[in-house]
């Protein structure tokens, strides 16, 4: 399924958690925006915005979480997850993954509700499986993923926030995805940037990478895993250039042998499904970028495509104190305001599917 990267934005790394007294409220304001927003416009429209990282960073202030903090990230993607648990089927929007161990379920989760609601799951995990692997592997930030939500509705439009952290510049890095039919997984999946910190990256997935995509998969195909290990152990006992930011200290060509052997015999046709393979990794990749820049002559890019909390205050203070009694005010004022909406959710949606069919 062809997607969209939609943008990326980096915040400084905060540890701690929202106390229960604020999350508790921001699954309440959240559940009741998500309602007004799938009521009025859709849920597509839902996967829109949380896709957008200005509108999700404005979204967690609304929520009073710390307006530049990492923990927003996390914060706001369990919030909504918990908000709309038992509404999913009314709103047509489903929530899947999250932090840390629950990231890993999220293939388990999309093929229980694609069981629940009659939806095939495949590319939906499919979807979840490359995004992720683009922003560890194919994109070296330096940020390492620990959060993934995978966001669907009933279908099959999807949206990722997924999140990575950096322990040597103390900042986290969030990506968002849009699964929309613009262009593909390994060419220039993002169209918006929102990054503060930058970072020395290796970048299969830009445009300039098209050659060095298309040598690295060749090599993976046509290549006889000992040829690649003896090339490997050659570009150990170089002297690389100082500029070079792809580096060989953390790349043991013994420990890839087991993983090169598996490539060769699977024949991937292209970069993406190579990407694909279970197994491939960054150091894979690593390995192989070096080989078609500094054996073939092909250079991949290392271009970094990265680059309204005054609503009910902030987790830590600022720019003021959570004004606790101004927040149990909008839930109330909100859930009034969408609650025929949310009764007619079903009715809604099933006219518009009868409308849909007598169209046909």
């Amino acid at each position: 399924m062809p997607s969209r990267r939609t943008g990326i934005a980096n915040l400084p790394l905060h540890h701690g958690r929202a106390p229960r007294w604020l999350f508790d409220r921001m699954v309440k304001l959240a559940r009741e925006i998500t309602i007004a927003i799938v009521a009025e416009y859709g849920p597509d429209e839902m996967l829109h915005r949380m896709s957008h990282p200005y509108w999700f960073q404005a979204f967690g202030c609304v929520l009073g979480f710390d307006w530049h903090s990492s923990g927003v990230t996390t914060t706001l993607c369990g919030a909504l997850k918990e908000g709309i648990k038992g509404l999913e089927r009314d709103l047509g929007l489903f929530v899947a993954g999250g932090k840390g161990s629950a990231s890993r379920r999220t293939p388990s989760e999309i093929e229980t509700w694609g069981e629940r609601i009659s939806l095939n799951p495949v590319p939906l995990v499919y979807a979840s499986r490359m995004s992720a692997k683009v922003d560890s592997a194919a994109v070296q930030d330096g940020y390492q993923l620990y959060h993934h939500t995978f966001l669907f509705t009933s279908r099959g439009s999807w949206a990722v926030v997924q999140q990575g952290m950096n322990d040597r510049n103390h900042y986290a890095r969030r990506y968002h995805w849009l699964g929309e039919s613009v262009t593909d997984y390994v060419n220039e999946p993002h169209s918006a940037i929102a990054s503060q910190a930058k970072s020395t990256t290796l970048n299969l997935v830009a445009e300039e990478s098209g050659p060095a995509r298309s040598t690295i998969a060749g090599i993976a195909h046509d290549e006889k895993p000992e040829i690649i290990l003896s090339d490997l152990r050659k570009l150990k006992t170089l002297s690389l250039p100082a500029h070079h930011t792809v580096e060989m200290t953390d790349i043991h060509p013994e420990s890839l042998s087991r993983i090169l052997l598996g490539v060769y015999e699977r024949q991937p046709e292209d970069f993406e499904k190579l990407l694909g393979l279970q197994g491939v990794g960054a150091k894979t990749l690593r390995a192989l970028s070096l080989i078609a820049e500094l054996v073939h002559g092909v250079a991949p890019s290392y271009r970094d495509p990265a680059r309204y909390s005054f609503a009910h205050g902030g987790k830590d203070g600022y720019p003021y104190p959570v004004d606790r009694k101004t927040y149990d005010t909008s839930v109330e004022l909100l859930a009034k305001a969408v609650h025929r909406a949310k009764l007619g959710l079903t009715e809604k949606r099933d006219a518009l599917n009868r409308l849909g069919g007598m169209r046909g």
